[in-house]
């Protein structure tokens, strides 16, 4: 087994996996670099969600690797690759997931709670993060009464405040409005940025890969070629609107199998 390029945070060599029988990836291969924002695009059903779901450990590829920081993760045993993710990495998703008896502040110091963070530092940095990220006054409210902007924020302090070395963001913005989109994408990128976390940002939405250094475009779980910045190529600008109102665009058809991944 070859180690990545020391450059890159992740790799991933000729990655594959099936559901079904069907495949979902075929082939893949990338690196990230460290503070890279990587934009993996794609219509509905190319496979991205599954891809962001092989880098962070959350799912074993048929075959094929993943290296984080030179060493492979699949070879780890599941509570291992639990811990790799509770340590090094953070998600955020379509929907906050937020737990509904948590206020907001509990919510975002939940994963620095898991870890063993004391209850006072933890608190601290999630306020922190709130504040950071504009959502100060969500800090005291309950999931319930808030509104799915803030909800969102609310999943990206818990994402941040744990100090991830890579953040996956699996089309964080798709249910919110243009405002508030592009509110959610700024503060992601800034915070990203002024942190050096690396991003892998899942999308069908070409103006939200605009905001990322780099694309990776999957096609049927195939890489593509991916439009240059700012462009509008034909496989990204067909898928535009395309996806479903949840965004799980990768899972379809898996609910038939019973999987629990």
């Amino acid at each position: 087994m070859v180690a990545p390029p020391d450059h890159d945070v992740l790799r991933a060599e000729a990655l594959h996996y099936a559901t079904c029988g069907t495949p979902v990836l075929a082939g893949v291969s990338l690196g990230v670099r460290e503070g890279e924002i990587l934009a993996v695009t794609g219509p509905r059903g190319s496979g991205k969600t599954t891809l962001l779901q092989c880098l962070s450990g959350r799912l074993v590829p048929d075959s094929g690797q993943v290296w984080f920081r030179s060493s492979p993760v699949h070879p780890l045993g599941a509570a291992a690759r639990e811990r790799l993710r509770r340590e090094s990495f953070g998600w955020i998703g379509t929907e906050p997931q937020l737990v509904p008896e948590l206020t907001g502040w509990e919510n975002a110091a939940l994963p620095l709670l898991l870890r063993g963070t004391t209850p006072r530092a933890a608190r601290a940095a999630a306020l922190d993060w709130l504040e950071r990220l504009d959502a100060g006054d969500c800090a005291r409210g309950r999931p319930a009464s808030l509104t799915q902007a803030q909800r969102q924020r609310v999943a990206l302090a818990r994402a941040l405040a744990a100090q991830p070395s890579v953040l996956f963001a699996d089309d964080p913005t798709v249910r919110l409005h243009s405002a508030d989109r592009a509110l959610v994408l700024r503060i992601l990128t800034t915070a990203a940025r002024s942190h050096e976390i690396t991003v892998v940002l899942a999308t069908h939405d070409t103006e939200v890969a605009a905001h990322a250094d780099r694309r990776f475009a999957l096609l049927d779980g195939h890489p593509a070629e991916a439009p240059a910045p700012g462009g509008t190529g034909a496989r990204d600008g067909e898928s535009e609107g395309e996806g479903p109102a949840d965004g799980n665009d990768d899972t379809e058809g898996r609910t038939t199998c019973s999987l629990s991944v």
